[in-house]
């Protein structure tokens, strides 16, 4: 399996797994395929082209088979913040590796930012299984924010998780 982060080529296949992922796990995400940011190829690409303190890896292994974003907070103030997000491995690859490759791989990129301290993610409670992996790596639940998604008439929780950075 190869982990390595995204570029305009992987426009199409992130394009189509972000869209899987949202239609095989609507409980996860609080995106869903009518709002998405990424909502067509394009968007995907323009959002793989403007590189301005995010990446998304990938995890390949005859194809993407899962994904990881990452971002840097953007204000002056919060810098010191990075934020993971769209965390999604195929179901038929789970429980291989592939999520914690992607984990770490984003945790790593981060350690070397210049002068960011803390990685923030959100995790529904409907995905037990991302939760012990974010566990396992070190992040701690800091806040627990009820009914944050609503998904037909089922309201859900999201973890608030952090995991503190060293500083250099």
């Amino acid at each position: 399996m190869q982990i390595r982060s995204l570029n305009s080529v992987d426009a199409d296949a992130l394009f189509q797994l972000r869209r899987e992922a949202l239609l095989d796990s609507p409980l996860a995400f609080s995106a869903s395929p009518e709002d998405d940011i990424a909502s067509s190829e394009e968007a995907v690409r323009a959002q793989l082209e403007n590189r301005t303190g995010s990446l998304v890896f990938g995890a390949f292994e005859g194809g993407l088979h899962g994904m990881l974003g990452i971002n840097r907070a953007r204000h002056i103030k919060s810098a010191r913040k990075a934020y993971l997000w769209g965390m999604y491995v195929k179901p038929e690859w789970r429980g291989k590796g592939a999520g914690a490759a992607l984990l770490g791989a984003a945790i790593s990129h981060a350690r070397g930012l210049s002068g960011v301290r803390a990685l923030h993610l959100s995790v529904s409670e409907a995905a037990p299984e991302a939760l012990r992996l974010y566990e396992r790596a070190g992040f701690r639940i800091w806040a627990t924010e009820p009914d944050s998604i609503q998904v037909g008439e089922r309201l859900l929780s999201e973890y608030h998780m952090l995991l503190k950075l060293p500083s250099a």
